[in-house]
């Protein structure tokens, strides 16, 4: 594809969706981040556009399709045709499965699954159109070893890596790639809010069972996702891409 496409960031506003933004950013790519917090999502839009990048930054609930809908058509009217899409907004909680109310697990797969499937469907008329057209999901090592405590998310995350195979193999044929990339352990303002508050044991501590002995960082993920979106991955697509250090189960 000729020129940078569009790409959009979905989670955009902190921790890897920011990493993803701030790298497809600097490298010439008009930019549409999305996120459903407002305040941080305007501030770092715009501190991206005082470097002279081309970014539009939007609240979105990405549950809701209406809201999808409208932001994506903003993004058509400002940027252009959507040429990537990189799937990263979620949410993550605790929860005992005993307890766990039928409302913790449907929000869950609200956001985590549900707003994956509305975060691509929606941009693939363009891609469709354009013949080409590179979609990233961002799922999680939890799906693939399990995680005690975090069922519901765990199974939300599973279901994107299957959103993800399928349609890898449904839309090849119109020059589009899907692949996950499903982190491990990453340190952003989330996992550190988490270690503040007893959720998670200290990051360096779980950094210490890491061959690469190190959390991984939003910069980690956002290589990975400016690879796949290249043409140097035309080939690569239905795939899980492990930016874990390393580390499995």
């Amino acid at each position: 594809m000729s020129g940078a496409p569009v790409v959009v960031v979905t989670g955009g506003a902190s921790g890897i969706g920011l990493g993803i933004s701030k790298l497809f950013a600097a490298n010439g790519h008009p930019v549409a981040m999305l996120d459903l917090q407002e305040e941080a999502i305007e501030r770092e839009g715009e501190a991206l556009r005082a470097t002279g990048a081309t970014v539009l930054s939007l609240r979105v609930d990405i549950a809701k399709r209406d809201e999808i809908d409208s932001a994506y058509a903003a993004v058509r009217r400002e940027l252009g045709p959507i040429g990537c899409v990189i799937a990263n907004a979620g949410i993550s909680s605790t929860d005992d499965f005993l307890t766990m109310t039928p409302e913790s697990w449907q929000r869950m797969i609200d956001v985590n699954l549900t707003g994956t499937f509305h975060s691509i469907q929606a941009a693939l008329p363009d891609m469709v159109e354009q013949k080409w057209g590179r979609i990233v999901t961002i799922s999680s090592q939890a799906a693939q070893s399990g995680a005690p405590d975090r069922a519901h998310y765990a199974a939300s995350k599973g279901g994107v890596i299957g959103l993800t195979r399928s349609l890898a193999r449904e839309l090849a044929r119109h020059g589009i790639t899907v692949n996950t990339i499903p982190p491990s352990l990453v340190d952003t303002p989330l996992a550190r809010e988490g270690e503040r508050t007893g959720q998670v044991p200290p990051l360096e501590v779980i950094a210490q069972h890491i061959p690469i002995a190190r959390p991984g960082t939003p910069a980690d993920i956002a290589a990975a996702c400016a690879f796949l979106c290249s043409d140097g991955a035309s080939y690569i697509t239905g795939q899980e891409i492990n930016v874990n250090g390393g580390s499995w189960m």
